[in-house]
């Protein structure tokens, strides 16, 4: 199993491309043989040229790369029906299976090996395999990039003949690698940053890059599960939003991060603590694809309401497609390095190992 397929992505708004010709070259080299579909570098600049300098064949028609390959490696899953590709072959994609139960059986049914980049644990072994902390850094940066550009003012102080302006106020919401990539950009940019998790532990962190930790008090203890998150009480709920409200109606953005895999984002921004903010200021949701932290905000349209602008957040990643592309590309990579075997030149398909018992969708009887 050594033969892979680099798709072009049908995703509507998708702008990466799941491997980039330096990554094709390394993977030639190590022993794969890629196949690339043709244009699936275009939204990145990578010709077809590009990435048969790099080692690559071309194939013209997805079919053709099916009936090539055993494994077949994109950024989304697959946005048609999956008939065509190889019983027993491995698909590797960023893939939330807790929404798509039905795509899951799909490929279960049609006896092919569902590996979702999304479900990579957290180590530091597999750090460059981690598809979401890359892309949701990106996503971090851009979040803040976006509000700047809508924002009818500026982000640092100035003094000036004509007067001093004061610096933009920021408020992050969720210490998450996105919300920390938010606070560090923000604070690059000169504005004054104070940011919120539920998790006192991340007050450190969010201190080091120059913001101020806002602490809340939510009276009886948090309850919090083994990655770090804790689950509120529907009177800390309140106490919470009682907590940010105060900050949301002092700032000129708000972005909130608060969304984790697998689980529905918590409300923490009501139409009601809207009402007491600026009208000009902004609010970017980054959780709106996972139901949104703020009510009101929609994944596909920004939506004004009492003079505040609620901005989608959803895979703002993709605005930035080159970085984007690149890293995801080096997880990509990386996975595929880690799971080669030199002595027989394949991947393998370890079940036993600890990484890929997490990502494995679902397993075949006979692997």
């Amino acid at each position: 199993m050594n033969t892979v397929l680099l798709c072009a992505e049908t995703t509507q708004g998708e702008t990466r491309v799941a491997l980039v010709p330096k990554h094709v070259k390394a993977l030639c080299e190590m022993g794969y043989e890629i196949f690339v579909q043709s244009d699936a570098g275009m939204y990145v600049g990578f010709t077809d040229d590009d990435y048969i300098a790099a080692g690559a064949k071309i194939v013209t028609s997805l079919q053709n790369g099916y009936d090539n390959c055993d494994i077949v490696v994109r950024v989304n899953k697959l946005e048609d029906n999956i008939s065509g590709m190889r019983e027993r072959s491995v698909h590797i994609c960023s893939f939330d299976t807790f929404k798509s139960g039905e795509e899951v059986q799909e490929f279960a049914d049609a006896g092919i090996r569902l590996i979702s980049l999304d479900m990579v644990p957290h180590s530091s072994i597999t750090a460059k395999m981690d598809v979401q902390s890359s892309q949701s850094s990106l996503a971090g940066y851009y979040a803040v990039v976006l509000a700047a550009s809508k924002l009818p003012k500026i982000f640092p102080m100035l003094y000036t003949p004509a007067g001093n302006i004061p610096a933009a106020r920021i408020f992050v919401i969720g210490a998450n690698t996105a919300g920390l990539q938010a606070i560090a950009t923000a604070r690059r940019m000169g504005a004054r940053v104070v940011a919120y998790d539920t998790s006192p532990a991340l007050a450190e962190k969010i201190e080091s890059l120059g913001a101020k930790f806002i602490e809340i008090n939510l009276g009886e203890a948090s309850v919090f599960e083994d990655d770090g998150t804790a689950t509120l009480t529907p009177k800390q709920l309140l106490l919470q939003r009682q907590g940010l409200l105060n900050i949301c109606a002092h700032s000129d953005i708000v972005i909130t991060s608060d969304y984790e895999l697998g689980k529905s984002s918590p409300l923490l921004v009501t139409k009601d603590m809207i009402s007491y903010m600026k009208p000009g200021s902004l609010i970017v949701d980054m959780a709106v694809n996972n139901g949104g932290n703020v009510e009101g905000s929609s994944p596909n349209n920004d939506v004004v309401y009492d003079g505040v602008m609620i901005i989608s957040g959803n895979k703002l990643e993709r605005y930035v497609p080159i970085d984007a592309s690149n890293m995801f590309s080096g997880n990509v990579f990386a996975f595929l390095e880690h799971f080669w075997d030199s002595e027989f030149g394949t991947f393998k398909l370890d079940t036993n190992d600890e990484i890929m018992s997490k990502c494995l969708v679902h397993c075949l009887a006979d692997n």
